[in-house]
């Protein structure tokens, strides 16, 4: 780390090697999609397995990251929360919108494992809201009994939002899904299903499709009927 008066730069510890390979689709928050998952790997410099040690005794952890994707855009005192339905605007120190002065992102997730190999340190985690490529800037333990305040409030965005749409599957992309699990690969209908009940449709926009998106070595495709989501076609990248 460096620091002047004023200024501070700091070293990435890690990248994440995620799911999500662009950003439309991503939850707007860590834990509203349990199924989806992500490997932190630790530099060289930063991968010891002293530095890890007694971290598996956690079952979540906090990650602090770069907002990469946003780098250079700049940052605004005021946004439009997807929450509030994108017409209304609070300020930016009242939302987690990328669009900061810093663009420094905090999550909370669940740590599924530690694998520490010939020099190389690797983080598994579940339910994040990461796009690929995320540089990791610190992590550190979640601890229920600081980290969780009773009482606390949550200020417009009291409560977690519901899934609100149905998700079903094209035949194709069904038998796909089959295919895959028979050949030992993972079954990706839970992710997709859980991104896509939340709607994940800027709040301006109703159109009906079709959408896409790139997740876990596949384009997505997909359009909003009457009767809830269908998931039309999947093609591997």
């Amino acid at each position: 780390m460096e620091m002047t008066q004023g200024n501070f730069s700091f070293d990435a510890i890690g990248e994440v090697h995620s799911c999500f390979l662009e950003k439309f689709g991503i939850p707007r928050q860590a834990g509203l999609a349990p199924s989806a998952f992500a490997e932190i790997h630790l530099r060289p410099e930063y991968a010891s397995e002293e530095a890890v040690r007694g971290l598996e005794k956690f079952s979540h952890i906090w990650v602090l990251f770069i907002f990469h994707a946003h780098l250079g855009a700049g940052w605004k005192p005021t946004v439009r929360p997807p929450r509030l339905g994108g017409n209304r605007r609070m300020g930016v120190y009242a939302t987690r919108s990328p669009f900061r002065p810093n663009p420094i992102g905090l999550s909370v997730v669940r740590l599924d494992r530690v694998s520490v190999n010939d020099g190389s340190v690797v983080l598994f985690v579940s339910g994040g809201d990461f796009v690929d490529r995320t540089p990791v800037l610190d992590i550190k333990p979640y601890l229920p009994y600081g980290d969780a305040v009773e009482g606390a409030s949550g200020g417009f965005a009291v409560d977690c939002p519901e899934s609100c749409l149905d998700v079903y599957f094209s035949p194709a992309v069904h038998a796909q899904c089959r295919a895959d699990v028979l050949a030992g690969r993972r079954d990706l209908r839970p992710l997709i299903s859980e991104i896509l009940s939340m709607d994940p449709r800027p709040a301006y926009s109703r159109r009906s499709g079709p959408f896409g998106t790139k997740i876990a070595g596949y384009e997505v495709r997909w359009f909003f009927r009457e009767q809830g989501v269908e998931v039309t076609e999947l093609f591997p990248l």
